[in-house]
């Protein structure tokens, strides 16, 4: 079976959702997110270029941990690196807004819970 072939942000948000569907694994992509945030944070801040190194590894760990051993699937990184991280960001920001269950329900993802 191939893999469909995105060219379009749009078009790939919600195979990004559908590939989330589990709510624990939106939470650890939460949990990677914020730490990234926060060390970005941070580094400006204090003004610790060196804490950048660790921007990668704070996202990646929590999120490779969420789809390889909750999701059970591929990580969309490896196809699909910039679009991922837009997308990462947006999961979040709309989870902290309240309106990721709307998103969820449009691609088609059943368990809606945040």
């Amino acid at each position: 079976m191939t893999e469909r072939t995105y060219t379009s942000f749009r078009e790939f948000w919600p195979f990004y959702l559908r590939e989330h569907s589990r709510p624990a694994t939106r939470r650890l992509h939460y949990v990677g997110t914020a730490i990234v945030i926060a060390l970005a944070v941070a580094t400006v801040a204090t003004q610790h270029w060196w804490l950048l190194l660790a921007l990668p590894l704070a996202g990646y760990f929590f999120a490779w941990v969420a789809h390889f051993r909750v999701e059970r699937n591929r990580p969309a990184t490896f196809t699909y690196p910039l679009w991922s991280l837009l997308a990462d960001f947006r999961m979040f920001f709309l989870w902290l807004t309240g309106r990721l269950g709307g998103e969820l329900e449009r691609a088609g993802v059943q368990d809606r819970r945040s």
